[in-house]
């Protein structure tokens, strides 16, 4: 079965055409403990795809991973693969997930301060969460992980001193995925609803600086339009309604899964007035901060929300019939705010 699945699957991405069947195979990589909750049962099948990850990684120590923590941990390292392998030439970056949402995501000149500038956006989500590295872990880096209370680090490599260290945590889940996956590759995902399945490409997306639309009368600046840059980046990563703020290369704030993007904008502000607290900052990281929305401003109100938490440039999808209005009042803001034309829904 297994086999014919393999080839009418092969056949079908050859022809290019929405197949009249869809045929789907596994093979049993770990019976899990259970599901999302206590009273579901569980299992993880390995689809024979050789993108790096969590199906494909080695686990070097610490006990089974559950259902929650492959979920996450996918998460995790899908996000920081956005960013690309220090190996090839990036620049060290760190994603921490919580409930497959990033609760802080960091880029720097070397992954202890990328990983001290991911925690620092949300300390208190990061517990129990999981890291994702786009490079080879080291022993600082280990050593400043193992002081928060963290399930799964997944990174392409580590040092020999790294794993040592992180040996003294015999709970933690060390994977060594020996690459990343390439966020522009194309595949499948897929969802099951009732009485079928709903399977689309992967969001594989992603916009060129030279693609991008300035809306407003003032234009970015070199270091803002990073910062929208990386703020994108994140937020196609973020349930949505999603709205991310960053500075300097790391999140600011995030607000994700709200039903409004108002919402999500004032409680990605409100973690980054929390984050103040904990770090004793004398403002939070969202003053002077880009912002990205994961689709359009309806209204201007979300936008403004924004700037009032201190993001002085937005990055959006655009294409809302209220685009002008929104548009007047970012000028009227002193804003700058650039359209990308495309939207990153991520349900």
């Amino acid at each position: 079965a297994a086999y014919d699945a393999a080839i009418s699957n092969w056949f079908a991405a050859e022809i290019g055409e929405t197949p009249a069947y869809r045929a789907q195979a596994g093979s049993l990589r770990q019976t899990l403990r259970y599901g999302e909750n206590p009273h579901q049962s569980a299992a993880f099948y390995a689809d024979g795809s050789k993108r790096p990850g969590v199906a494909t990684a080695q686990q070097l120590q610490g006990k089974a991973l559950s259902y929650n923590n492959i979920n996450d941990t996918d998460a995790a390292y899908e996000l920081v693969a956005e960013f690309g392998s220090v190996e090839s030439g990036a620049k060290p970056a760190v994603a921490i997930i919580k409930h497959a949402n990033p609760c802080g995501v960091a880029v720097a000149d070397d992954f202890i301060t990328a990983y001290r500038n991911a925690l620092a956006c949300d300390p208190v989500s990061a517990f129990g969460g999981i890291v994702a590295l786009n490079g080879n872990l080291d022993l600082e880096t280990a050593t400043d992980i193992i002081k928060v209370f963290t399930e799964v680090v997944i990174a392409p490599s580590a040092d020999d001193d790294a794993i040592a260290a992180f040996a003294k945590k015999k709970n933690l889940r060390l994977l060594i995925a020996g690459g990343l996956p390439n966020p522009s590759d194309p595949s499948l995902t897929q969802r099951n609803v009732a009485g079928g399945i709903l399977v689309q490409d992967r969001d594989n997306g992603h916009v060129d600086p030279a693609d991008m639309k300035v809306v407003t009368k003032r234009k970015p600046t070199d270091a803002e339009m990073a910062d929208m840059l990386m703020a994108w980046k994140v937020a196609k990563h973020v349930k949505s309604n999603a709205i991310v703020y960053v500075k300097d290369g790391a999140t600011a704030g995030v607000g994700a899964g709200q039903m409004s993007r108002i919402d999500s904008a004032r409680i990605a502000a409100r973690k980054a007035e929390d984050a103040q607290a904990a770090a004793g900052w004398d403002q939070p990281k969202t003053k002077g901060c880009a912002c990205a929305s994961d689709a359009f401003f309806p209204f201007p109100d979300g936008m403004l929300s924004a700037a009032a938490a201190g993001a002085t440039a937005i990055i959006q999808p655009g294409g809302s019939i209220k685009d002008d209005d929104v548009i007047k009042a970012a000028d009227e803001a002193g804003l700058s705010m650039v359209m990308t034309g495309m939207r990153h829904f991520r349900h």
